[in-house]
């Protein structure tokens, strides 16, 4: 085999990788060695920004295959045959915390796949948790600044945590989520995903329904306790990223089993409570789960940088047969991933190995911008329409529309008879055994208690009242024992 020859970015070769061209031995540096100056410059360039939310990733490469019969509720071809194989790349994250954070923290997880099917990619944008903190995306920055790294401490606050949350009665759902066993996966491999938002399937007769979607984990659920995690996080910050990367290499792939909640579209407007509101989970006793196939992801990245840190989801993804519902934080994400992804990666980030079609080909009039890899062909027109047989709509919508009424505003999301931010974290707390709720209780005694201010403590105490009673009753003599001892 010959020797491979180490090169520059523009294919010379380098004479010596080892000593910098100077003015005589030992003398000052000399301007003109370019190798030297590229490398420097290369150097102070290979990080990007960072993702906002979402920072702390991992990811691998899989495929989907169809196990049931799903034709009735969508017309998505790489749903449309029991049998279809169709790759896959999933990306699991933390969501507060930085790049360089731990992986065993307390904290809810990305659960990002994007399906490589032959219509386009398919990008299913969710949570290990069903449900989130606030239903409107207005609120999400705000949000976000309350979670994250406080501009003057430079670290996470209680204070900002939870007079957040005192504000967002909303909230109190995925508050008992968190704080509950489930906040620290033992592995991304032993969690469940969960599109979280309200989809749209629309299927060749152009039936609508609403979907909800559930990635069951085959391995099991499995969780730390708050001790657990702390340990875990100070003997290896990477746990969950070892634990994933070792497993695939072992030959052990981790697999979810997809189901879906079905809801016919015109069921929606009188279901007992906003069926988009993301706080809220649909009773499986209402909609039961039904099977859709299964996920197996069995190969490693081979560079996490390329693949990972620039791999790039957006909810807006959609194919023929998907679409979206009048979720508001949906709607929001829409515009928000695509448009942090151009921020971070560039406008072509879409032509990234990661990100880029497989099973199709994208063709298009979008032209030129930074790292431009597709160059238009000679002669072809750069605009639509042409009478140049260059491409053109197919006229064929991807999901049934929605209907619209009432006028344009500022509007709280619509009223349902059984609309409350309170039920459903009641009846989480009340599904869970005696030491469920005492670990749950101490959970959120151990950061609540370390809030200054007594109104925001008041706050946060009546929404677990609200919840429960015997709920804020712990919770409150927990956080007065903590206070007080």
């Amino acid at each position: 085999m010959s020797k491979r020859v180490l090169t520059t970015e523009s294919g010379a070769p380098v004479a010596d990788n080892q000593n910098s061209a100077s003015a005589g031995v030992g003398g000052p540096l000399l301007l003109q060695d370019q190798h030297l100056l590229e490398k420097l410059a290369r150097f102070n360039r290979e990080r990007i920004p960072e993702r906002v939310v979402h920072a702390r990733g991992s990811g691998a490469y899989g495929y989907f295959t169809v196990t049931d019969d799903v034709s009735d509720l969508t017309s998505a071809a790489f749903l449309s045959t029991v049998g279809k194989r169709t790759e896959l790349f999933t990306r699991f994250s933390t969501v507060a915390d930085n790049l360089g954070g731990a992986d065993a923290v307390r904290d809810p997880r990305g659960f990002a796949v994007k399906f490589y099917t032959e219509e386009g990619n398919y990008d299913l944008v969710g949570n290990n948790t069903p449900v989130f903190f606030i239903k409107d995306p207005l609120k999400f920055p705000d949000f976000i600044h309350s979670q994250k790294r406080d501009p003057f401490t430079g670290k996470q606050e209680p204070d900002n945590v939870w007079d957040f949350w005192a504000h967002a009665p909303e909230a109190t759902h995925q508050v008992t989520w968190l704080m509950g066993d489930r906040g620290i996966p033992a592995s991304y491999r032993h969690m469940n995903g969960y599109g979280s938002h309200t989809y749209q399937w629309t299927n060749a007769a152009g039936d609508a329904f609403f979907v909800k979607y559930h990635f069951k984990t085959n391995q099991g659920i499995r969780s730390l306790s708050a001790e657990q995690g702390q340990e875990l996080a100070g003997k290896d910050a990477n746990s969950h990223q070892t634990d994933l990367l070792q497993a695939i290499e072992r030959g052990v792939h981790p697999s979810w089993t997809l189901y879906v909640q079905v809801m016919p579209a015109a069921e929606a407007d009188g279901y007992r409570f906003n069926p988009f509101d993301l706080t809220k989970v649909w009773p499986h006793a209402d909609h039961p789960l039904r099977r859709v196939g299964r996920l197996v992801l069995d190969r490693n990245p081979d560079n996490v940088f390329a693949e990972v840190e620039q791999a790039a989801f957006s909810p807006n993804n959609f194919v023929p047969g998907i679409g979206p519902s009048p979720d508001k934080m949906l709607q929001g994400r829409l515009f928000a991933y695509a448009d942090a992804h151009r921020y971070r990666l560039g406008v072509n980030h879409t032509q990234l190995a990661v990100n880029a079609p497989r099973a199709t080909t994208a063709d298009n009039y979008g032209r030129d911008g930074l790292m431009a890899a597709n160059a238009q062909p000679r002669g072809e027109k750069n605009y639509e329409p042409n009478s140049y047989g260059g491409p053109a709509e197919s006229g064929t919508p991807l999901s049934a529309p929605l209907a619209v009424h009432g006028h344009t505003g500022t509007h709280e999301a619509p009223a349902h008879p059984k609309d409350d931010d309170f039920f459903q974290a009641g009846e989480l707390y009340r599904l869970m055994s005696e030491e469920e709720r005492a670990r749950l209780v101490a959970n959120i005694a151990g950061g609540l208690s370390q809030v200054s201010r007594e109104d925001v403590i008041e706050k946060n105490l009546a929404h677990f009242h609200a919840a429960d009673p015997e709920y804020g009753k712990r919770v409150e003599a927990a956080v007065r024992a903590l206070r007080e001892g």
